[in-house]
């Protein structure tokens, strides 16, 4: 992985990784994807992301709509063996770890979910995702100052340009006008859209200042990942756990991971991130990054 990732990282708090999956390797996702898609949509998954609720925890009432399904690899969903080999993937694991400046046997598992085209056209608020709206700018910035200690990812496998961002807005306290804005403004000053051609990969800082808008008529699949390292503040395995994988990540076995040269390495791999996140979040009294939205 070049050497550059983590610096453009740091300067404008996204790095796109152009065509980092082959056709073939799109397709077979996207088959995944759909199944599971139809299936969360049809009211047979229950760890979905709800319209039109933007934060968690969600309902598995889809009578309104969904956006994502939740858990790829839960033991219980279809296809979460093909999802654990993605997330597992060599080029992920190599990107993440030249991100974090670590290496593989210091990751922590997180999370996996998928974000679909929405069932009516829907948007989220300006926001950073460990960092909520309230806090004074001073506390803003020494946060943002934190050292980055996870990587974010979106995995496109269709065409998408829903993920709008605030370049550099990730190494400052917002502007007097980004905190006055309407919080779904359209007209953010210095935003752009993040555009994806499937098979790219956009690792992101999930402190930048940003954005989804999700058009009901534009076929979305990107798979939504992210990765920790361990000597993480616990606060991180909160914000992780919030999403409920808790619940039944010590019931994952990875020992079948597909489609992988080195599959004993891997499956090991898979299974140390996972334990690691088992004994971060052991502790952990359950709360909220994000306000409770309804």
């Amino acid at each position: 992985m070049a050497s550059d990732l983590r610096d453009q990282l740091l300067r404008d708090g996204f790095v796109r990784i152009p065509s980092a999956l082959s056709a073939d390797q799109v397709e077979a996702l996207r088959s995944a994807c759909q199944h599971v898609a139809h299936l969360a949509r049809t009211g047979g998954w229950p760890y979905v992301r709800t319209l039109p609720k933007q934060f968690p925890p969600w309902t598995s009432d889809v009578s309104k709509g969904i956006w994502g399904v939740q858990h790829l690899m839960h033991p219980e969903l279809p296809h979460h063996d093909t999802f654990a080999s993605s997330y597992f993937a060599p080029y992920i694991v190599a990107a993440v770890t030249e991100i974090l400046q670590c290496s593989s046997e210091d990751l922590v598992l997180e999370l996996y979910n998928l974000l679909i085209r929405p069932d009516a056209d829907f948007a989220l608020r300006w926001h950073r995702d460990d960092i909520g709206p309230e806090v004074s700018p001073q506390d803003e910035l020494n946060r943002l100052r934190e050292p980055m200690l996870h990587a974010q990812w979106n995995l496109a496998l269709y065409p998408d340009e829903s993920l709008i961002v605030v370049p550099g807005s990730h190494l400052r306290s917002r502007t007097e006008e980004e905190r006055q804005a309407d919080p779904f403004d359209d007209n953010m000053p210095g935003q752009m859209a993040v555009k994806m051609n499937p098979g790219d990969i956009i690792f992101y800082n999930n402190n930048i200042l940003h954005r989804g808008v999700y058009r009901s008529e534009a076929e979305r699949m990107t798979l939504h990942g992210s990765m920790g390292v361990v000597g993480a503040d616990p606060a991180r395995a909160r914000n992780v756990l919030q999403h409920g994988i808790g619940a039944w990540v010590e019931d994952c076995d990875f020992s079948e991971i597909q489609g992988q040269a080195a599959g004993k390495q891997l499956c090991s791999l898979a299974d140390g991130m996972r334990k690691r996140l088992v004994a971060m979040g052991s502790d952990q009294v359950l709360s909220f990054s994000q306000p409770l939205d309804e």
